[in-house]
């Protein structure tokens, strides 16, 4: 995940790859200091490929764009979905 609008949040504009990394720039000490906005271009992409399922790489359930929602709103982000 990679910050394009120049907010950079994360070393270089950098969220990693994984849940436990974007987890890491909201509340490790070195990331993003919230309350902030974060406008979500081309949601609908997003709510379509990040959807209910099975992560074979994690060993878990696939996370959704609920659940990213759900993360963002308790670390303190305002999301607006485009």
């Amino acid at each position: 995940m990679r910050d394009r609008g120049g907010g950079q949040r994360c070393p270089g504009g950098y969220f990693g790859w994984n849940l436990d990394a974007l987890v890491d720039c909201l509340c490790g000490g070195w990331g993003a200091a919230p309350p902030f906005r974060l406008v979500w271009h081309d949601s609908a992409v997003a709510r379509a490929r990040l959807g209910a399922g099975y992560d074979r790489r994690s060993w878990a359930p696939a996370v959704t764009l609920d659940d990213l929602l759900a993360l963002l709103a308790t670390g303190g982000v305002e999301v607006e979905l485009r």
